[in-house]
């Protein structure tokens, strides 16, 4: 039996990567194979694309195109050689940003066209689809503020996109918050300003209604 792909999204300082952690226990614990992964990433490819995209490696500052495309790249390799594979084997894979990640920030954040987007995401993932969405919502200004607390602890600095300003976070936000009113039978939407054991009840509340019930 083919696994189950659900994916998180969210904006910056959302509680993602701790809710998949979460996520994948619960699974385990109910006899699932679960494997998590995220984007830009999941390869060895991948996380030489993470690099350039998120801390200016190279020095360089990139276009938007070219960064457009560098996710693609990192998709498609992860796509090909992680999720697909392990999709057909029947594990559960759980994915840290997937193809709405690119709509919401280079459609609606930079401004690219969505339609050409789309187009682009299609030949990336060909039919590997989420079965399910978590967009974890939260305001942009109590993100960064959990941001700042985080990097105040462990003196971490912002990457690329973290650096935007926050009008361009903001339509990040407006952004997932449409796709999700155009596919409400995929996305699920949960208060990430709740604690971080709220939301995990959410989460598991809505996996199982999608796809245990």
């Amino acid at each position: 039996m083919r696994g189950r792909f659900i994916t998180f999204e969210g904006p910056e300082g959302s509680g993602k990567s701790t809710q998949i952690r979460r996520l994948a226990d619960w699974l385990t614990e109910r006899g699932k194979e679960v494997f998590c992964t995220r984007e830009p990433g999941g390869t060895p490819v991948g996380e030489a694309i993470r690099g350039l995209l998120q801390h200016d490696v190279e020095g360089e500052n990139l276009g938007a195109r070219a960064e457009l495309l560098l996710f693609s790249a990192s998709r498609a390799q992860l796509v090909d050689r992680v999720i697909a594979p392990a999709l057909e084997k029947g594990v559960w894979v759980l994915c840290d940003r997937f193809l709405d990640s690119t709509l919401a920030y280079q459609g609606f954040g930079r401004g690219m066209d969505l339609e050409a987007l789309g187009q682009i995401n299609a030949f990336a993932v060909q039919d590997c689809r989420p079965d399910l969405t978590l967009l974890l919502d939260l305001k942009v200004e109590v993100g960064f503020a959990r941001l700042k607390s985080r990097y105040e602890a462990n003196g971490a600095s912002k990457d690329r996109f973290e650096r935007e300003e926050q009008a361009f976070h903001e339509r990040v936000r407006q952004g997932y918050l449409q796709l999700a009113e155009r596919e409400p039978d995929r996305f699920s939407i949960l208060n990430a300003e709740d604690s971080p054991d709220v939301v995990a009840l959410a989460v598991r509340a809505a996996v199982e209604e999608v796809l245990f019930s």
